[in-house]
């Protein structure tokens, strides 16, 4: 009844040109620029019990307005139409936009009676907010409301059902966007400003936005993209006017599209730009299920006179101010999969310090710290003499951007609050004190450098609106080398960040011990595995648990070697051929991983049969990767045979022992077989998941 009224064609030509093969010759044809919107109305009652026989009328009315009604379930009765079934009639308009669709729609379901009609009233409302212009000027900015076409909804439906509007969007002076425009248009002149530089920037997500698609949360990425953006305009001192967004996907969710657009209209209200449109576009073939692809631009303005471009005139004895930012951002997410990879938790698990009101995933996506509308004033004031954005860098890298390179700076992590989140990745990540300061902001978003005598004016001004602190100060270049900056305390201070229910099951001393040691392994490769490189890359990440400080092999010339050698690890051949017997072979093996002080030894494809006293010096050191899911036999470390009816395979991680035992399974990875997939297809899938089970493992 909706889709019928757009056709062009003789639906009957184009169902019988189906039958005979012959659709190429009627293709359907469509009406171009126009709408058709569909009520149904139904028995009172229905789907349940409903009572048919009742009057219909005003059918005349409505095709009197040009409407047109399908009959599904009446009939005549003395000459009268009446029920006679439960989705009684629909009418469908069609016009040339959706508002007057659905208006003219409304006003047909007006006219026509029967007792106890059931309708929807809230037909084409999500369609219609995907499509508004959510703007309008603040009577703060202009005095006057601007009220653009979609808000005459209401009134072109005869008020027949409520429609809530978005967000209001404060736009600057100057700022328009015609409804059904193509292009949004800007009057710097009229925005007030003298001799004006334009500033522009343009954001993705990156892999925070995949996150927040396996976690089904849309309603913040909007946020954090304009965050983002208008934050970078501030590092120039600059004042965002408008933003636009791109989002790209395989197919539209509504859904999912409205959630973003509110977290973009939320964002800009709030940054107080205008949000002059965005565009979506669908890309069949390019993403998967669920995926989709967004991306922002705004532009900005600031006087010729106050740009901080370049702002570097910190001296000694200058005081660092820092703002709070509680979410992690950019690059840091990277470090997050791969730490959460190595732990027992998911993105459903619950947050730490959360009491299961509140999953890691949550916790994870919390959106980024805009500053521009408190920061501006501040930074305009002439006080401020060096300023970084540093919520998606790690703090060393942000701050020692910014600083002159005869001067450095010292941070005292006490003197400012740490969100759980960072203790959670310190801890879990095994990453050191620097490792998290090179990585991960550690809850400071922004940073100003400000004169002494001046600081704590400054920091009253900005504290009316942010939570910030004094944080540290600018001294005399370090002349050890490494970094510009240092932060001081920074272990206990994560410390301090976490969950009083970790606190609780951790005593006093047990929290304060040094980061873990990395344990030294060696690999033991004969030129056939396809492990050492993954285990090579795992320790080379913060936060693992291990160092490759060694590479034997059995053969000389193997791949394997050279890439070790490239990695700068060390590595020894020790061919088997020269010697006379196993345990020989093996004793020079051992002298060699004692020389090295080898505290682990991993098997990536070593093809020699260790001897009895090997693996008993040994026991429980010795981890090799097997092909398979099933229990595992002594010596072997071949893929089964497929066996007929199998529906999951895998790999399976494990000690090497002298007798097999289930309790000699450290990890497994679960692979489901596809459909017609050959061995070959099947085993290189197999060696893949050992690439990432043994990192797991070795975690473990």
């Amino acid at each position: 009844q909706v889709i019928l009224p757009l056709l062009k064609n003789d639906f009957y030509e184009v169902i019988q040109a189906t039958i005979d093969g012959k659709l190429c010759s009627c293709m359907p044809a469509w009406s171009e620029n126009s709408t058709a919107v569909c009520v149904v109305m139904a028995s009172p009652g229905y789907p349940g019990d409903y009572t048919k026989g009742m009057e219909v009328t005003g059918l005349l009315q409505a095709k009197e307005l040009g409407l047109q009604v399908f009959h599904g379930g009446t009939t005549l009765k003395d000459g009268r139409v009446v029920t006679s079934g439960g989705r009684v009639l629909s009418v469908t308009a069609v016009e040339e936009d959706l508002v007057k669709a659905l208006g003219e729609a409304n006003r047909g379901v007006a006219a026509i009676h029967f007792k106890g009609a059931t309708f929807r009233k809230d037909i084409g409302r999500r369609g219609v907010r995907l499509l508004q212009h959510s703007l309008y000027v603040s009577k703060e900015m202009l005095g006057h409301i601007f009220t653009p076409r979609i808000y005459c909804l209401g009134e072109a439906l005869g008020c027949l059902f409520p429609f809530k509007p978005p967000p209001a969007v404060p736009v600057p002076p100057g700022c328009r966007s015609e409804a059904g425009g193509l292009a949004g248009f800007f009057d710097l002149k009229a925005s007030g400003y003298g001799d004006p530089i334009l500033v522009s920037q343009t954001k993705g997500l990156g892999p925070k936005l995949q996150v927040a698609q396996v976690c089904k949360r849309h309603d913040t990425v909007g946020q954090d993209l304009v965050a983002l953006c208008v934050n970078d305009l501030l590092a120039q001192g600059a004042e965002p006017l408008f933003f636009l967004g791109r989002l790209a996907c395989g197919k539209l969710d509504a859904e999912v599209t409205e959630a973003i657009q509110e977290g973009l209209a939320e964002a800009c209200r709030a940054a107080g730009c205008a949000f002059l449109g965005r565009e979506v576009t669908e890309v069949t073939g390019l993403f998967s299920a669920g995926e989709y692809d967004l991306s922002g631009f705004v532009v900005g303005a600031v006087e010729r006179g106050q740009m901080l471009l370049g702002l570097q005139r910190a001296e000694e004895e200058d005081v660092l101010i820092g703002l709070a930012s509680p979410g992690i951002h950019g690059r840091d997410f990277g470090t997050v999969r791969k730490i959460l990879l190595m732990s027992s938790l998911h993105y459903s698990s619950p947050a730490p310090g959360s009491c299961g009101d509140k999953t890691l995933g949550d916790a994870l996506l919390t959106p980024a710290k805009m500053f521009s509308p408190s920061l501006l004033p501040v930074l305009r004031s002439g006080h401020v003499k060096a300023f970084a954005i540093i919520a998606e860098e790690g703090l060393l890298e942000g701050i020692s951007r910014v600083l002159p390179e005869h001067v450095s700076a010292v941070l005292d992590a006490l003197s400012w609050k740490i969100p759980e989140i960072f203790w959670w990745l310190y801890k879990e990540g095994n990453l050191s004190a620097e490792e998290m300061a090179q990585t991960f902001h550690c809850g400071i978003g922004a940073v100003l450098v400000v004169q002494e005598d001046l600081a704590q004016h400054v920091l009253k001004d900005i504290q009316r609106h942010e939570e910030a602190w004094l944080i540290g100060k600018v001294v005399a270049p370090c002349r050890t080398g490494g970094s510009h900056v240092q932060v001081e305390n920074l272990e206990e201070a994560l410390q301090l960040s976490s969950p009083q229910h970790l606190l609780s099951d951790t005593n006093t001393e047990s929290q304060h011990q040094p980061r873990r040691r990395k344990v030294n392994v060696a690999v033991l490769v004969s030129g056939t595995g396809t492990n050492l490189s993954a285990l090579i890359g795992y320790t080379k990440e913060p936060g693992s648990c291990a160092q490759v400080v060694l590479v034997i092999s059995n053969k000389s010339g193997v791949e394997e070697l050279r890439n070790a050698a490239r990695a700068g690890i060390p590595t020894r051949v020790i061919d088997h051929k020269l010697y006379g017997s196993r345990s020989e072979f093996d004793s020079t093996i051992d002298r060699v991983l004692q020389e090295f002080s080898v505290e682990l030894i991993c098997l990536s494809g070593f093809m020699r049969i260790l001897s009895s006293p090997f693996l008993q010096k040994w026991k429980g050191k010795i981890l090799n990767a097997s092909p398979s899911l099933l229990p595992l036999k002594a010596g072997s470390a071949q893929q089964e045979p497929l066996q007929p009816g199998l529906k999951v395979t895998g790999c399976t991680v494990h000690f090497v022992l002298e007798d097999s035992s289930p309790r000699a399974v450290i990890h497994q990875e679960p692979m489901a077989l596809r459909a017609e997939e050959g061995q070959e297809v099947l085993s290189e899938r197999v060696k893949e998941a050992e690439g990432r089970a043994f990192p797991v493992a070795l975690q473990l």
